[in-house]
């Protein structure tokens, strides 16, 4: 068990996001809150006013106690970004779980990201800063990592299809987010229409003729685009999966 100078050594909010607390933040009077509620509290301003908005006052204010009063709970903004993302990704879902192929596994385990980043848009702007280090965002791994057995891959070649596969995750998770987002869906629209008359007198038909497909400009991303990239992404660990076995049993 690690004592309070390794602790102190830890990168922000990972012994506290594992229940691992220094003596000294118990000491004084008992205190009126708890870690758990800031987070829920930090939860609820991101959820209404996206990562932008979130400010120790106004988590504070919430709380109806003063920004500087937050510290005794938590020693900096930096660690609260840890609990927050802790709890905002919450355990992966039982289904990933139950997967009984590691294409099934890895289908389930993408969707699922990106269904969170859609209950939790600001997800995508908490900075990774380190690889996952708390309860559930270990487990999220754990989860894909043993989906992955029956592939025959290595632990080194599983965790970089899950780094492609985190990475594809984002990038539709934020398209959706944009396609989704009114001002957004209103922008494109109106510089789409300022450039369908000058596409082709410019030289552009083939983009000109994709503009006119109002599926262009669809206020939500198909989910064949996203079924599309996905796929794309498992034919090539699948193509990868061969490669390892001819390896082998070259």
């Amino acid at each position: 068990m690690a004592d309070d100078k390794e602790r102190a050594d830890l990168p922000p909010g990972i012994a506290l996001a594992w229940g691992l607390t220094s003596a000294t933040r118990r000491r004084g009077p008992k205190p009126a809150h708890s870690v758990e509620r800031i987070v829920e509290v930090a939860i609820e301003v991101s959820d209404e006013e996206g990562f932008a908005g979130l400010s120790m006052p106004k988590i504070a204010a919430r709380l109806g106690i003063t920004a500087n009063a937050l510290y005794r709970y938590v020693r900096s903004k930096e660690e609260l970004l840890v609990l927050l993302a802790e709890a905002g990704w919450g355990p992966p879902p039982e289904s990933v779980r139950q997967a009984t192929t590691w294409r099934a596994a890895a289908t389930g385990w993408t969707r699922a990201m990106i269904d969170r980043f859609r209950i939790h848009p600001w997800l995508l702007d908490l900075p990774v800063q380190t690889a996952p280090m708390t309860p559930h965002l270990v487990d999220w791994l754990e989860v894909f990592m043993e989906g992955m057995t029956d592939s025959g891959l290595n632990d080194q070649d599983t965790l970089g299809c899950a780094v492609l596969l985190d990475g594809y995750a984002r990038s539709i998770a934020r398209l959706a987010h944009t396609f989704g987002n009114s001002e957004g869906s209103a922008a494109m629209a109106a510089a789409i229409g300022f450039l369908r008359p000058l596409l082709r007198e410019r030289g552009f038909p083939r983009a000109a003729a994709l503009m006119a497909d109002t599926s262009y400009v669809e206020d939500e991303l198909p989910p064949s685009d996203v079924e599309f990239g996905l796929e794309r992404i498992l034919a090539g660990i699948e193509a990868l999966i061969a490669e390892r076995s001819d390896a082998l049993s070259g």
